[in-house]
């Protein structure tokens, strides 16, 4: 292994502290308050050269019941476990509380030590001994070696790092691919340099310089430098200790649970689905919203237990369930959790985070959601892909996938290529970007668009369409614009409908009047057409025709957009072919006299001032003509 985090679990006064400087030379208990009282109450800190020439991370936790809170804040980080047994105490009570706690957050390499060998004869070694093995019986340690040792002669020390050593061999490298996650567990300030956090960092490599995220807290903040083991790096790698100076950020603004990550790589949510064990040694069984103590990672909160298919969870089970917790917790797929009962604070149990972010608060007692929770926690990656572009009803982004499923951006490739080729999955690309969507949303969402256009154009025949615009605060108000134009010309590809510059139809329809209104149109054109350059105003076409405001507005509208009429200016309309050959009328005047004058084009079209002096600064807006004083002179567009 590259990187490896060695921690001590055991009871109080057992002798981890003096183990971890027997071994590391590091007196690890910094405070005065646990110098004057001979136990450690925070995490200490240390390093280990190993014999193979790698150096290993050493967290020292506190033994006393008091601090288990702590103890479980450095636990979660752990790879390899000491679980230190006083061979003068043997098992105490925090020895069991510890080794549920390691068995629950499964770090499943350890070796038990047993300290304080210097106290006792080689016959009580031994009885002890056969006792932590009948101890160890079943649990994740029944294989661990057993190593006798003396802090203060030495005993047993240098066969202890050559199993150190050996076991590293055996043991796991934490991911160093996908976004970069260190949750805090010490907080301080540096005159001179401002925030300091430190942790075990879980995945990823983060590097001087890098852009990262405070969650839940939302603070963004730059890493100005790196330490890993008290020396600065430019980049350090998952499965290391690392302090991390954070640029614009106060002390008091981060805190021990904070989880300092990549951007955008981690959400925080007030629940969790989860897989949750109640421990055999839990003092009684577990009913349905128990308040209880939620510890994931570094973080501590309060949380409600909902069991999702029973009233009471008995000891030695385990079952699906979902957390409500009182603080936001920010989680990834697979993370495990303890849970300890909120009076008198005891370790019940705990899991693994299912789905670090439920959309919903889930119904009780219903098939549907525990099979949703069997295949979220144990489905292939195509079925996890699948599940959750189902049960998130948008346009994805593969980060966004896999920030919910907790697979890596290569699974999630590999995955879509697969349900792309069983018509499951809808892939839209555009300029290097994609988005995923579920193609049975797709359809959804296609059958409700044309539904929607349906009922528009039976109500609006003569509009070109549904507005592109409302169609989007309607249904997809998440979506921008591009993003939304994108799925439209999607939608058109796949014949589904059609896309207009400004609205929707559906494929097949033309906009156009039924019958009655087609007369009282062809009444209208033929009233406009007569009038020639004396046209009535809107209004009075629309009282001879018996057309309502609404109905005048609309064909209107619809006049205008095809061209029938052109609007000259506020309730001034020309039919299309009148105002053609007044264009024709005056462009010859203009070709013969060079010029031309608002009562020479009112004689010229026989019409009167009213008409003329509009229609003359239409022509000036259209570049037919240009203005020099009181005359027109030809424009552009007759050049």
């Amino acid at each position: 292994m590259k990187h490896l985090i060695i921690g001590t679990a055991g009871h109080v006064d057992h002798g981890k502290t003096a183990l971890v400087k027997a071994l590391t030379g590091v007196d690890t208990d910094r405070l005065k308050e646990e110098k004057d009282r001979g136990i450690s109450i925070e995490l200490g800190f240390a390093y280990l050269n190993l014999p193979g020439g790698r150096r290993a991370g050493i967290v020292d936790v506190p033994g006393h019941e008091r601090f288990i809170k702590n103890m479980l804040a450095g636990a979660g980080g752990f790879d390899l476990v000491l679980l230190v047994i006083a061979a003068d105490e043997g098992v105490m009570p925090q020895t069991r509380e510890h080794l549920d706690i390691i068995q629950i957050l499964q770090v499943n390499k350890g070796i038990v030590v047993l300290t304080k060998s210097e106290l006792v004869d080689e016959e009580w070694l031994e009885m002890v001994t056969e006792d932590v093995k009948d101890f160890l019986q079943g649990t994740t340690l029944e294989e661990a070696p057993i190593l006798k040792v003396s802090a203060v002669t030495g005993q047993g020390i240098p066969e202890l790092l050559e199993q150190i050593n050996n076991m590293t061999q055996e043991t796991l490298s934490r991911s160093g691919t996908g976004p970069s996650r260190l949750p805090v567990d010490r907080v301080f300030t540096i005159t001179g340099f401002g925030t300091v956090v430190t942790g075990t960092l879980l995945s990823g490599t983060i590097r001087a310089g890098d852009v990262v995220e405070v969650q839940p807290q939302g603070l963004t903040s730059r890493i100005r430098s790196i330490q890993v083991h008290g020396s600065k790096v430019e980049q350090a790698e998952a499965g290391q200790r690392v302090a991390v100076n954070l640029a614009g950020l106060e002390v008091e603004q981060v805190e021990r649970g904070s989880v300092v990550a990549g951007l955008k790589s981690l959400t925080p949510s007030y629940r969790l689905d989860v897989r949750l064990l109640l421990l055999r040694s839990a003092a009684r069984s577990l009913k349905n919203r128990a308040r209880v103590r939620f510890y994931l990672g570094t973080a501590e909160t309060l949380g409600r237990v909902i069991l999702l298919d029973r009233e009471e969870l008995e000891p030695g089970s385990i079952i699906y369930a979902q957390m409500e917790l009182e603080a936001p917790a920010v989680a990834s797929k697979g993370d495990r959790f303890v849970i300890r009962s909120y009076s008198p604070m005891q370790t019940i149990g705990g899991g693994a985070v299912i789905d670090p972010l439920p959309r919903r608060k889930h119904k009780r007692f219903r098939k549907e959601v525990l099979h949703a929770l069997v295949t979220r926690e144990k489905g292939s990656p195509p079925e996890l892909v699948e599940q959750h572009l189902l049960a998130n009803p948008g346009l994805l982004r593969t980060d966004d996938v896999a920030a919910g499923t907790g697979l890596q951006v290569s699974d999630i490739e590999e995955a879509v290529q697969i349900l792309e080729g069983e018509g499951k999955v809808k892939r839209l690309s555009d300029e290097g970007k994609s988005f995923l969507v579920s193609n049975e949303i797709y359809q959804r969402w296609a059958k409700e668009i044309n539904s929607l256009l349906s009922n528009y154009h039976r109500d609006f025949p003569l509009r070109e369409g549904f507005p592109k615009e409302e169609l989007r605060s309607k249904k997809f108000s998440t979506l921008t614009n591009k993003v939304l134009q994108l799925l439209l010309i999607e939608f058109e590809k796949d014949g589904l409908l059609r896309v207009l510059p400004q609205a929707v139809a559906q494929k097949t329809f033309m906009p156009g009047p039924g019958p009655v209104m087609e007369k009282k149109m062809s009444k209208i054109l033929g009233m406009l057409k007569d009038a020639a350059f004396l046209p009535p105003s809107w209004g009075e076409l629309c009282r001879s025709t018996d057309l309502n405001e609404t109905e005048g507005s609309e064909l209107l509208q619809y006049l205008i957009r095809t061209g029938e009429m052109v609007k000259v200016s506020e309730d001034l309309f020309f039919q299309k072919d009148a105002l053609r050959q007044a264009v024709e009328k005056v462009s010859g005047y203009l070709q013969e006299k060079g010029e031309i004058s608002v009562g020479e084009m009112r004689d010229l079209l026989q019409t009167s001032r009213k008409y003329a002096l509009p229609l003359i600064e239409y022509f000036d807006r259209e570049k037919i003509t240009r203005r020099v004083g009181d005359k027109r002179l030809p424009g552009r567009a007759l050049g």
